[in-house]
């Protein structure tokens, strides 16, 4: 029989430097440990705003075993509950997405407002006081149109100044006027750690991107100076610095913010398109004529979001790709992508669907091969933990640090 793993004391043994040891992505416990004081504690984003536009519209988002049920009410506000009734405990909906006009459990069809108050119910007597037994409220923000939520009994503090930074950042993109052009989802066979350490660093985009490199300029994540790419790293950082500029007299903010050691952390920085491009395309010419926001300028670079634990976010000039990642099982991870355009823009004649999406469907595949084969290697008796790279891995450490010091500041609560 396998002897029970000691988290906390693996916790305090994670080696500086180096990759995170084998059970942190393969056993079970730390894995539920995962879904509750990672998952279960912290601001995690769940989709965009265009998902519920219209009062009645919901989503359902699963994290685990966890079900919340997010819907605009009548006044237009976005709420989130427990997806769970107050009667006996059924699930209200299923996963996915659709309109309500109330929440009707079911089972035994108690019935819930869009505010979760539990309006109607059958055969509990003249004196049952409905008022104790509303749904469940989960913590919920919208940040500049990016959905957050947090299940714990309290939030985790540190949203106020993700707002205060990001809004700037976020705000003239008007991600509220747009609407979902196409979502996907991809489950990865790799632990949800791996999706987000790959997502982190871009040493492995020459031999695995062809499609992302059209318009990616690889420097703009790490690159290891040698006497062969002094000119090209100087280039780099001079047409950085030009175009911050530019950019920033338009009103956009894009220099880089690095607060990923926040409880909420958070990071951010605007870089330029590939080959004087526009967008993350085939050609790096915009996807779609329709800007958003109120700007006309098409070369407004590609604004890069990251959140712990589970979001990045890509914003240009005529469109937005953001990413959610969702743990299924130690080695099985959704991955969700959405596209946003503007909202009255109009596919075939605005946009062409696979022009939008093609480079992102190609990379999210290309990646998902990766996790895979790391989710194989790290399995197997012969790994060990190896070192990052101190110029291309610095944003994979990051984010270890931070899930390992959030993780470890969990099992202290527990005690």
């Amino acid at each position: 029989m396998t002897e029970p793993i000691d988290i906390a004391t693996l916790v305090a043994a994670r080696q500086a430097g180096y990759s995170l040891p084998a059970p942190f992505y393969t056993d079970s416990d730390i894995f539920r440990h995962d879904l509750e004081l990672i998952f279960g504690r912290h601001w995690i984003y769940v989709g965009a705003e265009p998902e519920i536009p219209d009062a009645g519209d919901f989503i359902t988002v699963d994290v685990g075993s966890a079900s919340v049920l997010m819907a605009r009410d009548d006044e237009g506000r976005i709420r989130a509950f427990h997806n769970v009734c107050r009667h006996r405990g059924a699930r209200l909906q299923q996963a996915g997405r659709g309109v309500l006009g109330n929440i009707v459990c079911p089972y035994h069809q108690w019935t819930y407002n869009l505010n979760g108050e539990l309006i109607h119910c059958k055969h509990m007597g003249a004196d049952f006081d409905r008022s104790g037994f509303g749904l469940r409220p989960v913590h919920v923000e919208n940040l500049a149109g990016l959905l957050f939520i947090c299940m714990a009994a309290e939030p985790a503090p540190g949203f106020d100044a993700l707002r205060t930074a990001m809004e700037p950042y976020l705000q003239p993109h008007d991600i509220p006027n747009t609407k979902v052009a196409h979502q996907s989802d991809l489950i990865e066979m790799g632990n949800w750690k791996l999706t987000m350490e790959n997502n982190r660093e871009c040493y492995h985009c020459v031999g695995s991107h062809p499609e992302l490199l059209v318009s990616l300029l690889e420097y703009g994540f790490g690159y290891a100076p040698s006497p062969q790419n002094t000119k090209q790293i100087q280039g780099f950082n001079e047409l950085l610095a030009r175009e911050h500029g530019r950019w920033e007299g338009y009103g956009l903010p894009s220099r880089e913010i690095d607060r990923l050691e926040d409880v909420t952390g958070f990071r951010a920085v605007r870089l330029p398109i590939a080959r004087s491009g526009e967008s993350q395309t085939p050609d790096t010419k915009v996807a779609s004529s329709r800007p958003l926001g109120a700007y006309t300028h098409a070369d407004l670079g590609g604004l890069s979001f990251w959140t712990q634990p589970n979001s990045w976010h890509h914003v240009m000039s005529d469109h937005v790709v953001t990413f959610s990642v969702r743990p299924l099982a130690p080695g099985r991870t959704l991955l969700r992508t959405t596209w946003l355009v503007h909202k009255d823009a109009q596919q075939g004649v605005d946009y062409d669907l696979e022009r939008l999406t093609s480079v992102w469907i190609a990379t999210n595949k290309q990646d998902g091969a990766l996790i895979e084969r790391a989710q194989q290697g790290i399995a197997s008796l012969a790994y060990q933990p190896g070192p990052y790279s101190p110029f291309t891995e610095g944003l994979v450490e990051k984010f270890c640090d931070w899930y390992i010091g959030r993780l470890g500041a969990g099992l202290k609560d527990k005690r």
